[in-house]
């Protein structure tokens, strides 16, 4: 049951925020209050819902993909070759689903990570912005990093939990990579917190926080292509909507790739880190581990497995933002809710 003093208080946000953006009369205020409140949380629980699935469904698609980003990332032995060569010399050696394994963990990661950033994005957008009002890129750069810190802090280990199991059984060129024996989700997270405590699991934390700033910067620009390609009231095409989710994806994959790479080694948790632990020890650990890749391969070897990611996670993006935008303008639509993809 909600007390008079809870209801009074979401009428009276409610009212704040419907005056504020269009300056109804006081009379209207308790028959709309309810309303707009409970159209705010549908709102934003359809884009969460939607993101989550759009998500899935374009990593399933492009899977292989992030197998080969992932392998060149972790394995520095194995030579950079082109991506279709690499998939092909997987599956000649450890068979066709290999190029799917860790397939229901990444998934159930994304799924998670998804709901939580679409669901903390969209939230602040009403927040920040409103229902009539118009964005600007340095509000979505400062939306998307909150929502991207969030997700990072509550989904790390799963992340941690689904690299592991991803890179279970493959054969590695360097020979200081152990097999690790995990039966599952569930048993890796109790193998893991046995072996080497609960902290482990938020491996890969800080260049995961630093890393906030690539979903950001792809919401940023994807935003703010997507009101100049919607002036006008005009409707944005799918292939709109791919090509801008594509491009907006490639310029902030390729600026944060490195830190990428340094994040999918600790999170695999094979690297011994020398030092204290804490903030400063992981920011050693980041400029050690950037360090010791360019004295090895050079500053091109920051860059390995780039042509993979880029495939990988530029057509993700650009395909499930399209499932995004059509889940959630066929469900507004079905409930009887009108949307345009414009803001």
């Amino acid at each position: 049951m909600i007390t008079k003093g809870a209801l009074q208080s979401l009428t009276d946000l409610a009212f704040v925020l419907r005056s504020t953006l269009c300056g109804p009369k006081e009379s209207e205020m308790s028959d709309n209050g309810a309303s707009a409140i409970n159209l705010l949380s549908y709102e934003t629980l359809v884009h969460a819902v939607a993101g989550a699935v759009g998500s899935m469904t374009a990593m399933s698609v492009f899977f292989p993909l992030d197998t080969a980003r992932i392998r060149l990332q972790v394995d520095e032995n194995r030579k950079s070759k082109s991506t279709a060569i690499l998939l092909a010399e997987i599956a000649k050696e450890e068979g066709l689903l290999s190029l799917y394994r860790g397939w229901f963990p990444v998934i159930s990661s994304l799924c998670c990570s998804n709901f939580v950033y679409f669901y903390t994005f969209n939230t602040l957008k009403k927040v920040m912005v409103g229902n009539q009002g118009r964005s600007r890129p340095g509000k979505d750069l400062l939306m998307g990093f909150i929502s991207g810190s969030v997700n990072v802090l509550l989904t790390t280990p799963m992340w941690v939990v689904n690299t592991r199991l991803k890179l279970q059984g493959a054969k590695f060129r360097n020979e200081d990579l152990q097999q690790t024996h995990y039966r599952g989700i569930f048993d890796a997270f109790s193998q893991i917190i046995a072996r080497e405590g609960v902290g482990t699991l938020w491996n890969g934390t800080l260049p995961s926080l630093v890393l906030v700033f690539n979903p950001a910067v792809v919401f940023m620009f994807y935003e703010a292509m997507k009101r100049r390609a919607g002036r006008g009231g005009r409707k944005i095409t799918s292939a709109e909507i791919f090509l801008i989710g594509a491009v907006a994806k490639a310029i902030a994959t390729t600026a944060t790739y490195p830190l990428q790479t340094v994040q999918a080694i600790l999170r695999f948790g094979q690297h011994k880190a020398e030092g204290k632990g804490g903030l400063l020890g992981s920011l050693r650990n980041i400029v050690y581990l950037l360090m010791d890749r360019i004295k090895r391969h050079g500053v091109l070897g920051l860059y390995k497995g780039l042509e993979a990611k880029l495939l990988q996670t530029v057509l993700t993006a650009a395909l499930m933002f399209v499932v995004y935008e059509k889940i959630t303008a066929a469900t507004f639509k079905v409930m009887g809710i009108n949307k345009k993809l414009k803001h």
